[in-house]
């Protein structure tokens, strides 16, 4: 973590109101400011007020999104896995919405993959997910596609060739 003074906004709101002993206020701002932020600091000072909180699955969910390390870090996400019954859709539907945009750390993916291709997960559910959070579908990652760019270059070749060989013909048929 940065010191004090690079932390963001939120960051230090939170963090005076954890010194007032209002967690349910530090929570809040940092609930609110990391679903629509990609800021791993403040997902590991909220897993940390979770963790104060005594909510152990919550703040699992937010390390793990943070990809926080330590002792209480793997007490917490364990109590995550368990409390979804390693369902990995809930667990990937549980994470803040900035953690499911892209782009996403390598772990964050194979959870996405593996809530994909879970039994207990159908991939509309997955999907719902996404779009909750604001992500595109992998086909949609707003990058210019050659497969695209290529058929539609096949397509008008087809057309203009198949009107070339339409006149050709004609020519045959009707001389002069």
């Amino acid at each position: 973590m940065t010191g004090e003074g690079g932390a963001s906004a939120p960051v230090r709101l939170a963090r005076e109101a954890r010194e007032a002993g209002e967690l349910w206020k530090a929570r809040d701002v940092l609930a609110a400011h990391v679903e629509g932020s990609q800021d791993p600091e403040a997902l590991v000072e909220l897993g940390e007020v979770l963790f104060e909180m005594g909510d152990l699955p919550r703040a699992g969910a937010i390390w793990f999104a943070a990809g926080a390390k330590g002792a209480h870090v793997d007490a917490a996400v364990a109590a995550w896995r368990e409390q979804s019954n390693e369902d990995f859709a809930a667990m990937w539907a549980g994470l803040p919405a900035s953690a499911r945009t892209q782009p996403r750390p390598r772990r964050i993916e194979a959870l996405r993959e593996r809530a994909l291709n879970s039994q207990a997960a159908s991939v509309s559910e997955v999907a719902a997910a996404d779009e909750a959070a604001g992500a595109l579908p992998d086909d949609e990652d707003g990058g210019f596609d050659f497969a695209w760019l290529i058929a539609w270059v096949l397509a008008v070749a087809f057309v203009v060739l198949a009107a070339i060989g339409a006149v050709a013909t004609l020519d045959w048929f009707f001389p002069g």
